[in-house]
């Protein structure tokens, strides 16, 4: 199915008419759709299964100023019906936090947020980020069929974030399962009364964290954000709910997908594997281009132009919601040569691809991401160099989840010692 979906010339209209469906085809491989419409249409309206007229950006020099212009706007409470049609009322109490915000609040909670989610933060994680690599592959079956997903790509970022925000371990499992629900719903009634009581949980269980950090201090980072001041004030408690929860959220489920797409790719690619994993410096530089090559974060979330916009030869309406594509930006062939080949060695990457976005919203978390990325990798590939897929690379699903919040494989399975 993907491959005939991927080997089609597609019109503008097919293309657009695939984004907008969000079909099963588009979301396994949705490169073919992106690349017609950079050449086409790349500021391009749709209309999305949640109902809401969108328009998407493609090219990469138009996300690069999309990302960073002012005029559209990250503060949802001003599109607050299409809001509504598409996420109900379930998220607003969830989405009081810096991710979705304008200046002068956006600053105010980024720069609460970055004095405590600091790099020395971070680095100190190394050691732990090691231990729970290395204990997650140590239970992992060596001879027979393993499904990474489940067994490494997801718990590893998953005990790291609850690590550095203060989650006992006894309570993270729940937290992983509450906020799978949110990241892989559809839309339609169910869906979304399965969207609300995750998020209503969530919500619940953070609410009795916070108030539990608040007596007994632990020095981690929401401890530290529960007493945090800066010249405007504390955080609210809303805001800390908020800003706990999309911490939690995005800071595992996004790098736990990026794992997983690395290790595909790479088992699809023996002799990038190779360059990969000569030296640290090299897997670092690997790190890169596989953010480039296959982001987890397909789409920046959703921004509303606060006034009319002309972007190319395509008028944006004020009021109207607007989407860029990460994912076919990091592909556009006019900023990244040959750009369908993964190559772990292509030069000056880190610097130029959007995986993390640009601008005001650039993510908070890389630092640990890259972290949690080179460790993981490099401790993986380097345990086990024979690890290998099972079965064909193009038999490996990927997430078709109308919608979802990510890209990335839906199963992982591999041999660890072929031998």
């Amino acid at each position: 199915m993907t491959q005939a979906f991927a080997s089609e010339e597609m019109s503008s209209e097919e293309a657009a008419a695939a984004a907008s469906a969000c079909s099963r085809e588009f979301r396994a491989n949705p490169h073919p759709a992106y690349a017609t419409l950079r050449a086409t249409a790349p500021v391009c309206p749709l209309k999305p299964p949640h109902g809401v007229d969108t328009y998407l950006i493609t090219r990469y020099d138009d996300a690069r100023a999309a990302l960073a212009d002012p005029r559209l706007s990250k503060d949802m409470y001003g599109a607050i019906d299409a809001y509504h049609r598409i996420f109900g009322d379930s998220s607003i109490a969830l989405d009081d936090n810096m991710l979705f915000s304008d200046p002068p609040k956006h600053t105010r909670l980024r720069r609460i947020v970055g004095n405590t989610f600091t790099p020395k933060r971070v680095e100190s994680l190394r050691p732990k980020v090691q231990k729970i690599t290395d204990e997650l592959l140590d239970r992992c079956p060596a001879s027979e069929p393993v499904d990474l997903l489940p067994e490494f790509c997801f718990p590893l970022p998953l005990h790291v974030i609850c690590e550095l925000l203060g989650v006992p371990e006894n309570e993270r499992k729940q937290a992983q399962e509450w906020s799978a629900t949110v990241a892989q719903t559809g839309f339609g009634p169910e869906a979304r009364k399965a969207l609300e009581r995750a998020e209503g949980n969530l919500r619940d269980y953070l609410v009795d964290l916070i108030a539990r950090k608040r007596k007994e201090p632990d020095g981690a980072l929401l401890s530290a954000l529960v007493t945090a001041q800066d010249e405007d004030g504390a955080l609210t408690d809303h805001e800390l709910v908020s800003t706990a929860w999309v911490l939690l959220f995005a800071g595992h489920k996004s790098t736990a997908y990026q794992i997983g797409n690395a290790v595909y790719h790479l088992l699809s690619r023996p002799e990038q594997k190779r360059l990969a994993f000569r030296d640290p410096k090299a897997t670092a530089a690997a790190v890169e281009e596989i953010f480039r090559f296959e982001t987890s974060v397909e789409n920046s979330t959703f921004r509303y132009a606060t006034e009319d916009i002309k972007m190319r030869d395509t008028l944006i309406p004020k009021g109207a919601l607007v989407q860029i594509s990460l994912t076919a930006a990091n592909r556009d062939p006019e900023m990244f040569p040959d750009p369908d080949r993964m190559d772990v060695e292509r030069p000056n990457v880190q610097a130029t691809h959007l995986a993390f976005g640009l601008g005001p919203h650039y993510c908070i978390g890389a630092p640990l991401a890259r972290l949690e990325m080179q460790i993981a990798l490099g401790t993986l590939f380097g345990r086990h160099p024979g690890m290998a897929l099972v079965g064909e690379p193009e038999d490996v699903r990927w997430l078709t989840v109308p919608f979802p919040a990510f890209r990335g494989v839906a199963e992982l399975p591999v041999v660890l010692d072929p031998s």
